[in-house]
């Protein structure tokens, strides 16, 4: 690493969940660490539902991505123990797991092939019969054909993740700068991390692109906590949908996943994510909708994440193009990257992840066009 004048060890660029827990950590840990973002925990997190799903997001041809996912969500029961010890905040860390769910013959048939997929890695996907999903949540539609049952996958709240690692951050002895950064030039700091999810496209030439997703948040009636305890994954006449209860009465019902770079809520996408969710949980009807919003994931050509340093660049590591999973991966991200700060030793995990997997990767940052910038 260059520059062992700096004001700073570390700048770290974003401070939605990924940059705080690396501040977090790097801080925890004796560093000078200074965070810079104009607005925190304004990103994708402020939309996401949450689910720690290692098991449910497990698709074709992701295996070394399911191997990271399972390896942060392995780390989050000592990582959330850690972190309610350091903030004195609760985030809403919830481990009743998921049920899979086929609302149709040909739903459970589509769930079924991933589920044996899912099977086959050795993952614990546990299949259950209509009386089984009805015994953990009756308040399932009787339609419901079949499911399965994966229990290590879990919930967090991100709105109240995001003000937890701050307050730890911040505990620690990380600073943070409510500013925009315009250059990675303009920052004086032996490492910079960028965090910084969409905006790191133009902060450094990676190739992470905007995904918009659009959600909708609910509340039971009367301020009582949500008829069922499990988060709900299905198939409801061939839409995906899930609903994620909170202990507050919230219910988050997503979301989906678009090509698309503007944040308008549609029509369209609030009917199919009701009419899917009242299909699979009939009470939903009656609830009030509260919120309904939508953002943009950092994405990757892979969907999978930029992790390390940038292509001759040994003093500027990427942590971004997290996607759908950056709260599942925000412990192990937090750690690779900690600890290769720290020794210049990048993890064996890190492998399947760098920048140099992209040709032209990291070629264009510091970029000074009008509206390269992040904010």
């Amino acid at each position: 690493m260059t520059g062992d004048g700096a004001a700073v060890d570390v700048a770290v660029v974003g401070a939605g969940p990924i940059g705080l827990a690396v501040a977090w950590r790097l801080a925890a840990r004796g560093l000078r660490v200074v965070v810079h973002d104009p607005a925190s925990g304004s990103g994708a997190s402020a939309v996401a539902a949450g689910m720690l799903s290692p098991v449910a997001e497990a698709y074709f041809g992701e295996r070394q991505l399911t191997g990271l996912l399972l390896a942060s969500a392995a780390r989050w029961p000592a990582f959330a123990a850690e972190l309610t010890e350091a903030s004195g905040v609760e985030f809403g860390y919830r481990t009743e797991g998921t049920l899979m769910v086929g609302l149709t013959g040909d739903d459970l048939a589509e769930a079924r092939r991933l589920w044996a997929y899912q099977q086959g890695l050795g993952l614990p996907v546990t299949p259950l019969l209509p009386s089984g999903l009805r015994d953990r949540e009756p308040a399932l539609a009787p339609r419901v054909r079949g499911g399965a049952l994966a229990p290590t996958d879990h919930q967090v709240d991100p709105r109240l993740l995001v003000p937890a690692l701050r307050t730890a951050a911040q505990r620690a002895g990380a600073v943070l700068v409510p500013r925009p950064v315009r250059r990675l030039s303009d920052l004086d700091a032996r490492v910079t991390v960028v965090a910084a999810g969409c905006g790191a496209a133009a902060l450094t030439g990676l190739p992470v692109r905007q995904v918009k997703g659009q959600i909708l948040r609910l509340r039971a009636p009367g301020g009582v906590a949500p008829g069922f305890r499990h988060v709900i994954r299905g198939y409801a006449d061939g839409e995906q949908v899930y609903a994620v209860p909170r202990a507050d009465g919230e219910v988050v019902l997503g979301a989906t996943v678009e090509e698309r770079t503007d944040t308008t809520v549609t029509a369209g996408a609030v009917l199919r994510l009701l009419r899917a969710g009242v299909d699979l949980l009939p009470e939903l009807a009656e609830y009030d909708l509260v919120e309904a919003v939508a953002g943009l994931r950092p994405g990757t050509p892979d969907n999978a994440p930029v992790l390390g340093p940038l292509p001759g660049r040994p003093d500027v590591l990427a942590a971004t193009g997290h996607h759908r999973h950056g709260i599942v991966l925000t412990p192990v991200t937090a750690d690779l990257i900690a600890d290769l700060v720290l020794t210049g030793v990048p993890d064996p995990l890190l492998a399947p992840f760098g920048a140099d997997r992209f040709a032209g990767a990291g070629g264009g940052p510091d970029r000074t066009t009008e509206g390269d910038q992040w904010s």
